[in-house]
């Protein structure tokens, strides 16, 4: 632990001048392109939709293993979530065969303490930021969080895919960086260019345009992990850097650390590979298809006859904001017909996990 706060004190105290030293040329500079056009946050294009053109044969690569990371708190909302993503995870491993490229997992809880589930998840107990660093925005945390677990676990792949306790694996997924560009999902409210007078407090212009930045988090990529040791650190200095400045923390509020994941990334010269068919969320997306992840961040709301009340809650409804301190029970009731395949889906795979993980509510 002493180790580990003498060094927070250090990126700390050295935040600006880290970012700057972090501002390192690279030949292998990101692609240029605008992020499609979406519809309620649905992207309808092909499924790669930012790739250089000459290496989009390579994608028949030897097997290169990801460590799939996921930052979690203690709380109950984040804890069952986190099992919940395991339990699947392991499936969908084991159903990759001899050539999934999933490897390793680890959740890495940002308590500062272990707790009960050490021996149900494999986990890397962080520090959490002093108090009152955060500002109430506790996702500071995550990035703190991963410049401590790469800086001292021995992570045995050479990706990293970072992911998230409200993922929910469908199938096996592959390595879907190449040549040294990481894999990401393009968010359509990820908007460099609408808000580039101020990005370039962040980003300066000596280091190219602003759609350098990519429209992506933290959250799901897959990235070299050396490259990720040095975005890291940048990754955690401009996000506090970003919450101190009054006109960021307004505009960027709640993705704000989104944001500065996309900056540190450019800044270091990673460009990203964007799928679109890396998640889906519902009630937007309608259909499983080539995806691989589901995310499920949004409410579902419907009525008895199946049409959506977004925005009202409905006689049928899922929303994990419904288990924020309690786990949700087994056996949830499925939705009434008519209720895409999406959602439909989301809630077998949740009852699954809950009837076959030991101690469920414990």
């Amino acid at each position: 632990m002493g180790c580990g706060n003498f060094f927070f004190t250090l990126t700390i105290t050295f935040s600006v001048a880290l970012i700057t030293y972090n501002i390192i040329i690279s030949a292998n500079a990101p692609l240029r392109q605008e992020l499609p056009g979406s519809s309620q946050g649905v992207l309808s294009v092909d499924p790669i939709i930012k790739m250089p053109g000459n290496r989009k044969s390579a994608l028949a690569d030897k097997k290169r293993m990801f460590h799939t990371a996921v930052t979690a708190s203690d709380s109950v909302y984040n804890t069952w979530q986190t099992r919940i993503m395991y339990y699947w995870f392991k499936k969908m491993k084991e159903n990759g065969g001899v050539n999934c490229e999933m490897g390793g997992f680890t959740r890495i809880l940002h308590s500062g303490k272990a707790d009960q589930f050490m021996d149900e998840i494999p986990t890397f107990v962080a520090q959490p930021l002093p108090a009152g660093t955060d500002q109430g925005y506790i996702v500071l945390n995550r990035p703190w969080a991963f410049v401590q677990w790469l800086q001292q676990a021995d992570i045995k792949e050479d990706y990293i895919l970072m992911s998230e306790p409200d993922h929910v694996i469908v199938k096996p997924i592959p390595n879907l960086s190449k040549n040294g560009l990481g894999a990401a999902f393009p968010f359509f409210y990820i908007e460099p260019k609408k808000y580039e007078p101020i990005l370039r407090k962040f980003y300066p212009e000596e280091k190219g345009p602003i759609t350098n930045i990519d429209p992506i988090g933290n959250s799901p990529v897959i990235v070299g992990k050396e490259s990720l040791k040095k975005i890291a650190p940048t990754w955690m200095n401009v996000s506090l850097a970003m919450k101190k400045d009054p006109e960021a923390d307004k505009a960027f509020g709640w993705v704000l650390e989104m944001y500065a994941y996309a900056v540190s990334s450019a800044l270091h010269d990673v460009g990203n590979i964007l799928h679109k068919d890396f998640m889906l969320q519902p009630p937007w997306d309608t259909e499983i298809g080539d995806k691989f992840i589901i995310h499920y961040t949004y409410g579902c709301d419907y009525d008895m006859k199946g049409k959506l009340t977004y925005g009202k809650i409905g006689e049928w409804r899922f929303d994990k904001r419904s288990f924020d301190t309690i786990y949700p029970p087994k056996n949830l009731p499925l939705p009434p017909p008519g209720v895409p395949e999406s959602v439909v889906t989301l809630v077998k795979m949740v009852n699954e996990a809950t009837e076959n993980i030991p101690n469920w509510g414990a």
